[in-house]
């Protein structure tokens, strides 16, 4: 079967969405430009994301029932660690976002791998997610049984939250339940979506599944690394599916901050062509863009409106890198 033909979704699902928040807050703004750790406006849009977004991106989704992957930088996890807590806490995904987001310097490897690191041990120090296998030393990886991780990201949200009340009164079950949601980061995303030649062998060096940085698809594929093994999976991504290009504001990057029917009509259009093709929507935000009140109506109306069509499976981007990978293995006639 050619790549881009219908995929064949867990379920019999017809197209897979993955809701996507890149938690950046304030070091979107530090990354761009250093000075403006003294702009407290320009910050403070960031500090929105966390202080108001966050909250209100989980209880949209606690409210729609679906499951989210939120890719955090690790400088994000140490100055606002209570929110990164709460998402767990809901059952969502974390995934390895940089540490400062930071953009890759394709020349400086070393450099590169620093700062890989410093983000994966900022979200183990501080909300304890790791990689579940490590191939290097230096790395912050755990072993952990696949079929165990398998079975947490195929947990609906309130089969989640409804198994933590039931188990209050079983302290080890509970425990251990809340490790697995806890315990594993999967996924990557580069900032700004930048990456290097390097990038994939990293990925699969310091022990994740699948990235989320690339936009040649729209199905998900696997990467080759050098030595001919198959590398991590890729979960494509577009600048039309983010809602950064219609509604982030930069004094210094001024942009036209559009209407929610107009985005809407990018969206739809899209969502509708790929389920027509059987493949993966991927759709990613910011909490401090889709935290505001008005993009958060359109929010919980844009999942209301996918839950319209017959056979759209919701997932993290774990589930989704993981349903690709067993079909692969079972060879169900998906190309690689």
């Amino acid at each position: 079967m050619h790549p881009n033909d219908p995929v064949a979704w867990p379920h019999g699902a017809r197209c897979a969405v993955m809701l996507a928040f890149d938690f950046d807050a304030e070091t979107l703004w530090l990354a761009r430009d250093p000075a403006n750790a003294k702009r407290l406006g320009v910050l403070s849009q960031g500090t929105y994301g966390a202080k108001v977004g966050v909250p209100r991106i989980i209880e949209t989704l606690d409210e729609a029932d679906v499951p989210a992957t939120f890719f955090v930088p690790g400088w994000t996890a140490e100055h606002h660690t209570g929110r990164v807590e709460s998402i767990l806490r809901h059952g969502h995904e974390v995934g390895h976002h940089g540490y400062l987001h930071e953009w890759v310097d394709p020349q400086d490897p070393a450099r590169e791998e620093e700062i890989f690191l410093k983000g994966l041990q900022a979200l183990q120090r501080t909300v304890g997610v790791k990689p579940l296998v490590s191939r290097h030393r230096s790395s912050v990886g755990l072993r952990w049984p696949s079929k165990r991780i398998a079975a947490l990201h195929r947990l609906p949200i309130r089969s989640v939250l409804a198994a933590r009340c039931a188990l209050r009164c079983a302290p080890m079950a509970a425990r251990s339940l809340r490790h697995l949601i806890r315990d594993a980061t999967l996924g990557y995303r580069s900032p700004a979506w930048e990456a290097s030649l390097n990038l994939m062998a990293l990925i699969d060096k310091h022990g994740l599944r699948y990235d989320s940085s690339l936009m040649d698809q729209i199905n998900p594929y696997h990467h080759v690394l050098a030595d001919g093994r198959r590398g991590p999976v890729e979960l494509p991504v577009h600048w039309s599916l983010d809602d950064a290009p219609f509604a982030l504001f930069s004094v210094k990057s001024p942009r036209t901050i559009v209407s929610n029917e107009q985005i809407l009509a990018v969206w739809q259009d899209e969502f509708s062509e790929i389920y027509r093709w059987g493949g993966l929507f991927s759709l990613t935000m910011h909490p401090q863009v889709m935290g505001r009140p008005s993009r958060i109506a359109l929010l919980r109306a844009f999942i209301a409106w996918m839950r319209s069509f017959p056979g759209v499976w919701f997932a993290r981007g774990a589930e989704i890198a993981q349903a690709w990978t067993d079909a692969c293995l079972s060879n169900r006639g998906i190309a690689p």
